[in-house]
């Protein structure tokens, strides 16, 4: 389908055209009364000049292959680029009439950035597209001039990118007296993390007037007042100017008691580590440690002391340059000037071992047991760490720090979890956290390191894939590209300080430590504290500040009765985060657009997910645990999310970065399955279909704009208006009479969902599965749904509470979800009731030991080891009494019997010709691997079943053999919570297990 070119848009002049605002720092006012000179009128023949940015890409050669709007396609691979600049190649083009082209590039070797399947769509004029950012610019421009009779003079200008965001800069200007630059002006160059910069001869002027844009429109000019330049060097940060300014990016000078600089520093890189070595200082002034800077790839700039002359920097990207620089502290604090820079250029990442590769099998043949990892099992207790909540909390009094359980617990019970028959463990996030109460890790801060409070040593989050792997189990990651923490997100944006910090609050809050970098683990010197909050906080206004209000004191007081300032917490609407990488508005209606692009609470900040250095941070980041081999991902609050964004952004990267490491079979398995919270007893999430939990399994229907949040606003309306009477359909759950069809999957996004309406009737299993048929049309394939009763949110209905129906009502709901179509998942301790009817969460109000997360590792005190699914060689302990409970016998048979009966793993259903309260025909058909496999269920209550295959019939659960002839099969009614599972014996590998297990409570 044809796409619209992006467009060359004209600066700001006067009231004419609105500037974009941008940061609070761009303002659309009138100019004041001067004369600008017209851009020249565009010539009938159209011409592009494409740059592209090679610095990332590690090709010898490149090539642009292109199509005018209209027009036919180059011959592949297209025609060579040519050198423009340093880290630029470019290629000039003629497009006839055309107004734009659709382009790609490659290294005319078979390798190609096509914009991530998209192609990119250009326009006419100078284009640069860098990092698949497209802009108009050229990067190269000589920005020479005829000096005139009176001399030539020089302005330098430096710009501060560190609160626009901007990839692309451009100067246009024009010295006092002279014409402006053809719009957009003359692309800047990059000068250090933060700037970029422009030389420019001025002729015989010694002043210019400047604005700056991002080469797609959008302008910073002083509100529109342009700003006034002068010779030498200027630095334009936050709509300051300085004139006769200090290099920003000069290195600092040394002061004359540090110790010397570092010298001799080398980097070498092998593969993606590099290893630092220089000289020590040469003084004697007692260096006590080593400051080592790096810059360079997405994440920024990276600051961290070390002790030694050696420094080993592991986990980078791909092909990247980096920059380190070395200074020397002695113990005075006195720091050294930088070192001189040592530069080294990563290569590709060394394929995963076989250990850190996923398993790639179907997803739905496997049960998923979901665990709360901090809360689950302590394997290592000096990782416990309590937080600034643990006495408040009344975990102090319990000895139940938030963060107990880790990986190390967790590899130690994962033959627990086996031993119940489940093969897929979906463990919460695990990226480093940071909030008050950040335990169950929904509170991301650094989104590429793992939380410390996880691991420890021969337990790292590697070594649990590893383990799980090993034994032939599934890791699901539990992952949140919605919101970071309210501290921002380390790499890409947070915020230099906010609030006040005065003698109220001094018991709270940390006094600044400039060496200390937060890691969750580690004990701040200062404060004695591991969470350290110093860094946000000020007894004065800080410099910088974009906070609105600061420290003016409201009318509110916090519980402990202490004032609360403005700017004391994070705020949205307060100025504290930039557009550019975080939404700036509260939810006011949960159903409607603005739940996509606002905050949920204070502690969660929510990102601008259509802003793409957001998205390449967030694809940087959980491209990190794909290469760990986890084997999917449970999407976080996926309905905040314009389903748009996902379906052209964060979904193919899933795909591409799976393909890539592990091949398209891993790929189409890798599990990606989403919390669209909606929780209603109906249908469609009161009649919003872009916030129901089946529009996310599919595809766009029609193109919106090329810029990601218009098209968000423009599908949310185009889709409401068609109603959920117009929203499309699927069979591919359904049985065709007694035949299994093949799914067509041609239009699915590649997101499965949670099933929140089975979930929000789980109050009675009847009402679940017949609310969960009503819905299954409305999927892509509900045989992918995951079906849960209740989780670490919520219980059905929405209930606060967990789920205390009764162990009957237990064990019915569980023969429902293992029968059923859908991948059955238990949240820890459900299978002994644990903390039935107990509050699910209340924050740091109450201990965490009277909730719905307390602690289980009692209940799994001893030794326990499973020889296969369902089977446990050994127990002692506490740990045997929890697997004599009859629950956990139901769910172990349970596990055994649709492990034996693929049709109940991944078969289609229907209830055609079938009279019962909870019955079904499921059937599962492969001719790839032979497999048919046909199974008549009844759950609790009797059934007939007509219009069957004749056959044998053999009963998994009794044994029971019956031989259909005519078409019908009765059976009578098991009793709540049983079930029978009659086996069509078709004979060879289709044959009929028969009875599978021993009889206990429930199953017999």
């Amino acid at each position: 389908m044809r796409r619209t070119p992006t467009r060359l848009l004209g600066r700001p002049l006067g009231a004419a055209l609105a500037a974009t605002v941008m940061l609070g720092l761009l303002t659309a006012v009138p100019e004041s009364p001067r004369t600008v000179e017209a851009a020249p009128a565009a010539a009938s023949e159209s011409t592009a000049t494409v740059f592209y940015y090679t610095k990332t890409k590690n090709w010898t050669a490149h090539r642009l292959h292109y199509a005018p709007d209209g027009g036919s396609w180059t011959t592949v691979p297209g025609v060579v680029m040519e050198a423009a600049c340093t880290d630029w190649v470019k290629q000039t083009v003629s497009l006839g009439s055309a107004a734009g082209m659709a382009a790609t590039f490659n290294n005319g070797s078979g390798v190609w950035d096509n914009n991530a399947g998209r192609n990119y769509a250009l326009g006419t004029g100078n284009i640069t597209v860098k990092d698949g950012v497209v802009a108009h610019s050229d990067p190269c421009a000589d920005t020479g001039t005829d000096p005139g009779p009176g001399g030539a003079h020089t302005a330098s200008v430096y710009y501060s990118t560190a609160t626009v965001g901007w990839t692309t800069v451009n100067l246009h200007y024009r010295p006092t007296g002279g014409a402006w630059t053809a719009v957009p002006g003359v692309g800047m160059e990059a000068a250090c993390t933060g700037w970029v910069k422009k030389s420019v001869d001025l002729g015989s002027a010694t002043t210019l007037q400047a604005a700056f844009n991002n080469g797609n429109g959008v302008w910073d000019n002083n509100n529109g007042s342009d700003y006034t330049l002068s010779e030498g060097l200027s630095t334009v940060k936050d709509r300051k100017v300085t004139s006769a300014a200090k290099d920003p990016c000069a290195a600092e000078t040394p002061d004359t008691e540090a110790p010397t600089a570092p010298a001799k520093v080398t980097a070498d890189a092998d593969g993606i580590a590099v290893v630092l070595t220089w000289d020590p200082s040469t003084d004697d002034r007692g260096v006590t440690k080593y400051q080592v800077t790096r810059t360079g790839g997405t994440r920024g700039t990276m600051v961290t002391d070390v002790g030694s002359t050696v420094f080993s920097d592991t986990g980078l990207e791909e092909r990247t340059a980096y920059t380190y620089t070395v200074r020397a502290l002695d113990a005075a604090g006195n720091v050294s000037a930088a070192s001189a820079a040592a530069t080294a250029t990563t290569g590709e990442k060394p394929a995963a071992p076989a250990s850190g590769k996923p398993l790639g099998t179907d997803p739905r043949k496997d049960p998923i047991y979901f665990v709360l990892t901090a809360r689950f099992e302590d394997g290592d207790t000096s990782n416990n760490r309590g937080g600034s909540q643990h006495t408040k909390s009344g975990n102090a009094a319990n000895n139940d720090p938030m963060f107990r359980g880790d990986f190390k617990g967790l590899v130690n019970k994962l033959d627990y979890i086996k031993g119940l028959g489940m093969s897929a463990v979906w463990i919460t996030p695990v990226v480093l956290n940071r909030s008050d109460y950040d335990y169950h890790g929904y509170h991301g801060y650094d989104f590429y390191e793992v939380d410390s409070r996880l691991e420890s040593a021969g337990a790292s989050y590697q070594d649990l894939i590893n383990a799980a792997h090993a034994k032939g189990m599934k890791i699901y990651q539990d992952v949140v590209y919605n919101h970071s923490s309210r501290w921002g997100a380390k790499g890409l944006f947070t915020p230099k300080a906010y609030g006040v910090r005065d003698t109220q609050w001094s018991w709270y809050y940390d006094e600044k430590n400039d060496g200390f970098e937060y890691d969750g683990l580690t004990v701040e010197t200062k404060s004695g504290k591991s969470y350290y909050n110093g860094d946000l906080w000020s007894t004065a206004e800080p410099s910088g500040n974009t906070c609105v209000n600061w420290g003016t004191p409201t009318r509110y007081t916090s519980p402990e009765g202490y004032r609360i300032y403005n700017c004391q917490w994070p705020s949205p609407t307060s100025g504290m985060f930039p557009k550019a990488y975080y939404h700036n508005c509260w939810i006011g209606n949960w159903e409607g657009e603005d739940s996509r692009s606002c905050w949920l609470h204070d502690d969660l900040a929510d990102f601008n997910t259509e802003s793409t250095p957001v998205q390449n941070y967030l694809i940087g980041a959980y491209n990190k645990y794909i290469d760990m081999g986890v084997d999917g991902f449970r999407v976080d609050t996926a309905v905040h999310i314009p389903r748009t964004t996902w379906n052209r952004r964060f979904l193919p990267a899933i795909q591409e970065r799976v393909t890539q490491r592990f091949g398209a079979g891993a790929a189409k398995n890798f599990f990606v399955f989403g919390e669209v919270a909606a929780f209603v007893n109906d249908k469609w999430n009161r009649g919003s279909v872009n916030h129901s939990a089946q529009f996310y399994t599919w595809k766009e229907r029609k193109e919106y704009s090329a810029d990601d949040g218009k098209a968000a606003l423009e599908m949310y309306d185009y889709e409401q208006q068609q109603g959920t009477g117009s929203q499309p359909t699927s069979t591919n759950a359904f049985l065709n009479g007694n035949t299994y069809h093949a799914p067509d999957h041609s239009k699915f996004s590649g997101m499965n969902v949670i099933d929140m309406r089975m979930h929000m009737n789980f109050g009675d299993a009847g009402n679940a599965y017949s609310n969960g048929k009503d819905s299954d049309d409305s999927y892509n394939d509900a045989t992918y749904n995951v079906v849960y009763v209740d989780s670490h949110d919520y219980g059905p209905n929405k209930s606060s509470e967990r789920y205390a129906g009764g162990t009957d009502a237990w064990a019915e709901n569980m023969s429902l979800m293992w029968t059923f179509r859908g991948i059955p998942t238990l949240y820890y301790g459900s299978e002994i009731e644990f903390r039935a009817g107990k509050k699910i969460d209340c924050g740091p109000g109450c201990p965490l030991e009277t909730t719905g997360r307390a602690y289980f590792g009692g209940h799994l005190a001893g030794d326990v080891k499973a020889s296969d699914f369902s089977k446990v060689s050994s127990a002692t302990g506490a740990v045997a009494d929890t697997l004599a409970k009859p629950l956990v016998k139901h769910v172990q048979r349970l596990n055994e019997i649709r492990r034996a009966v693929p049709a109940l793993q991944m078969g289609q259903y229907s209830t055609e010709g079938i009279s019962g309260s909870m019955a079904y025909k499921r059937r599962y058909t492969d001719a790839a691997s032979g497999t048919d496999s046909f199974a008549l269920v009844t759950v609790s209550g009797g059934a007939t079943y007509t219009g069957i295959p004749n056959g044998t019939y053999k009963d998994a659960v009794t044994g029971d053999t019956r031989v259909v002839t005519g078409g019908t099969l009765a059976v009578p009614a098991p009793g709540k919570g049983n079930l029978r599972v009659y086996v069509l014996d078709l004979g060879g590998r289709n044959a009929a297990p028969g009875k599978i297990g021993t009889a206990g409570a429930y199953l017999k």
